[in-house]
């Protein structure tokens, strides 16, 4: 078996540059949809539905482009012709979504700007376990969390910069979107693109034929791509007879609507599991579907345990994501006006938290290799998430939003670790023929708990007088459990 080259540090540059564009595109979207949405005359309740969009487009998107990228090979190699088309869909979605005429168009728009982001994103993750061997996938994938919290910083931060650097308007009237936030999405359009196509044309990938010498147990195991039709029964009847039932229950007892997510995704997941069994009795072994949904019955054991680990992780950033811009509007400026200036003025101020805790996180990135030296990976990552339960809890005690700076030092180290330290823990746990698949799969933890806030997060909050403040303190306790679970992973080699 042959060892991967050392790369240079300017290839390994090259390699994650597209990442700044890609998190342009992703912190404008956090940062601004929930205004947006307001803008557009959405109420405080509609909001987590309305976002639905993001976490089930990931769901759908990532495996899918993650198996097609694992069985691509073409004149741009096997991932970066996904990064491309990513990027221009993403650039034209970015300039789209801020004229939409209406919510339910913007809503819309939030489908496929999502969509066309994680096309991109996706292969990106698998590209560093792709080129850098074992000992430079920490780095790797530390250079990638750089360049998001750089990318997010200016991204966050560019209404405030509109309205104070260049005098754009940041009011708007109701059902239309003020201008600031409008150049804000241009410019992240343009820069996007830019970085996507700088890594896609300055970068190599090695062949699949190179990535079998480099990797023993894909030697071993590729081309035995028989299923076990097995692994679906208890699955399949689980999902459906759980999904059906609570459907009924939702239906009779006159539950909130928004129950029904969760019990139609219940439905169509078992419904996944019989196709994909029906698939493997025909003898449609080379399905992608079907290989798809075994490979998730299927995980390697750190994977299973990092799934856990991820769920608390997104269900806390979802809750940020989602209910930041009304609870610093409501808590800290005092407005429940979607078109007055102290709402504005609070959003604005949003755009810069945002962006102070990417900073911070592309901080934290710099540091993150000498906590996981001193401390080990596991002990390295739960500090971090410790900082980020801290930095949420400080939300409901701080009332003056100029120290909710302080606030955000904390969430960037988590958001830096998120992004960097479950994915090198689980890097060298994958075959590199399934890094696609493996990671697309991975990022059902993401998308799992995100659908679970938006259904879920409205319905609580409601037992607080739906403030949304309280989503902090659901954060910081989802922080603490992913800590707690970090400890307990084994990380163990593919």
């Amino acid at each position: 078996m042959n060892e991967k080259p050392q790369l240079s540090f300017w290839q390994i540059w090259n390699m994650c540059f597209g990442f700044l564009g890609i998190q342009f595109g992703f912190a404008l979207q956090n940062a601004n949809v929930s205004r947006i949405f307001e803008s557009l005359g959405a109420d405080i309740e509609q909001i987590p539905l309305l976002w639905i969009a993001a976490p089930v487009t990931g769901l759908i998107v990532q495996p899918i482009i993650g198996y097609m990228s694992d069985n691509t090979w073409g004149r741009l190699g096997r991932r970066r012709p996904f990064f491309l088309i990513g990027a221009v869909l993403a650039s034209i979605s970015l300039i789209f979504m801020p004229n939409s005429p209406t919510l339910w168009i913007a809503a819309g728009m939030l489908w496929v700007l999502d969509a066309s982001i994680n096309i991109s994103m996706e292969p990106f993750r698998a590209f560093v376990g792709d080129n850098l061997n074992e000992k430079q996938r920490p780095l790797g994938y530390a250079m990638q969390s750089l360049f998001i919290g750089i990318g997010a910083v200016v991204a966050s931060a560019l209404p405030w910069i509109m309205t104070n650097w260049f005098e754009v308007s940041n009011e708007a009237p109701m059902g239309e979107i003020a201008d600031s936030v409008k150049y804000a999405f241009y410019w992240g359009a343009l820069v996007l693109l830019v970085a996507v196509c700088w890594t896609t044309f300055t970068s190599k990938e090695y062949s699949p034929e190179e990535l079998a010498s480099f990797d023993k147990h894909s030697q071993s195991t590729q081309g035995s791509n028989k299923l076990d039709v097995a692994k679906f029964g208890m699955p399949s009847i689980s999902f459906l007879a759980i999904g059906v039932v609570f459907t009924a229950a939702i239906y009779l007892a006159g539950w909130e609507k928004q129950l029904y997510i969760l019990s139609i995704g219940l439905v169509v997941t078992g419904l996944c599991f019989f196709l994909a069994k029906s698939f493997i009795q025909n003898d449609k072994h080379e399905n992608g579907f079907a290989i798809v949904m075994h490979d998730l019955l299927n995980m390697p054991g750190t994977m299973k345990q990092l799934a856990v680990v991820q769920f608390f992780s997104w269900f806390a950033l979802f809750a940020m994501w989602i209910y930041t811009n009304s609870a610093v509007t409501r808590f800290h400026f005092g407005s429940v006006e979607a078109n007055d200036t102290a709402f504005n003025q609070g959003s604005d101020w949003v755009g810069v938290l945002f962006a102070a805790y990417n900073g911070f996180a592309a901080i934290a990135a710099i540091f993150i290799p000498k906590m996981v030296s001193m401390f080990g990976i596991r002990m390295a990552h739960t500090i971090n998430l410790g900082l980020g339960a801290i930095g949420f809890l400080s939300f409901t005690l701080i009332t003056d939003p100029d120290l909710l700076l302080v606030s955000m030092v904390g969430v960037g180290f988590a958001w830096a670790s998120i992004l960097s330290l479950p994915y090198s823990m689980l890097s060298n746990s994958l075959p590199s023929h399934k890094m696609g698949v493996f990671m697309g799969i991975f990022n059902f933890f993401i998308v799992i708990p995100q659908i679970l806030a938006a259904s879920l997060l409205g319905l609580v909050l409601n037992l607080f007088n739906a403030d949304p403040i309280h989503a902090f303190y659901i954060a910081a306790v989802s922080f603490a459990i992913a800590g707690g679970f970090t400890l307990k992973t084994r990380i163990q080699a593919a």
